[in-house]
């Protein structure tokens, strides 16, 4: 039976990359959204690396009256420590992200060479499948986000997962998903004894330049560069 994977937009630094970054957006965005973050990241000297940048199926929002857009899962509410998430939206995600994740095995990458990476509601995935799913990837980057169904995703947490690095980070400004919510993710996430780093800026629900530079900083770390 033919796979069908997610719509992607691919960049590779390099002809034979031995290295992947896949980048999850936010809600209402696309796979082109952070797609001029590449060279930003001065990641272009070896070894190469291949970003993906997927595309999230269009579905409807509830705290948007139901508008059909590009999302991760629903969004019944903004609280995000609610009980009232979309388990089936959030877990259907991660099984097309971890078989994004198998292709990129199957063309050669390891999944230890595999960084998965988010922002917002794609944050949120990279989270949750970074953290519960079956490959031990190379790193997690979660920004402006937090980990969803804790009540579930906590307990699945594996020693081999506690050991793979997290780089989290959030804008003390941030009004979109409130950096209290950040803050209890990472502090469980702690309890629970993942790798994790934490940064916060002085910024809204966006990434800035300081952020951006920490995070290259943060992948050459993980790439060997």
């Amino acid at each position: 039976m033919t796979r069908k994977l997610l719509d992607c937009i691919e960049i590779n630094t390099a002809d034979q990359p031995e290295y992947a970054v896949i980048w999850l957006h936010g809600l209402g965005a696309s796979g082109h959204d952070f797609e001029p973050i590449v060279p930003e990241l001065q990641l272009l000297q070896r070894p190469g690396v291949r970003f993906l940048f997927p595309h999230a199926p269009v579905r409807p929002i509830t705290v948007n009256g139901g508008a059909a857009m590009r999302g991760w899962y629903d969004i019944n509410s903004m609280d995000f420590g609610s009980r009232q998430q979309d388990t089936a939206g959030i877990t259907e995600s991660a099984s097309l992200v971890s078989e994004l994740i198998d292709s990129q095995i199957e063309a050669g990458i390891p999944a230890r060479n595999i960084t998965l990476a988010g922002f917002s509601q794609g944050g949120a995935i990279a989270l949750y499948e970074g953290l519960t799913g079956k490959h031990t990837l190379g790193g997690i980057l979660a920004l402006s986000t937090y980990l969803p169904i804790q009540e579930t995703s906590l307990p699945a947490i594996t020693p081999e997962r506690q050991s793979v690095p997290v780089f989290m980070a959030h804008g003390l400004y941030d009004d979109v998903i409130q950096i209290r919510h950040a803050e209890q993710s990472r502090d469980v996430m702690l309890e629970h004894k993942v790798a994790l780093e934490w940064h916060s800026y002085p910024i809204p629900h966006s990434v800035s330049a300081d952020e951006v530079a920490d995070v290259s900083n943060w992948l050459k770390l993980q790439f060997g560069m």
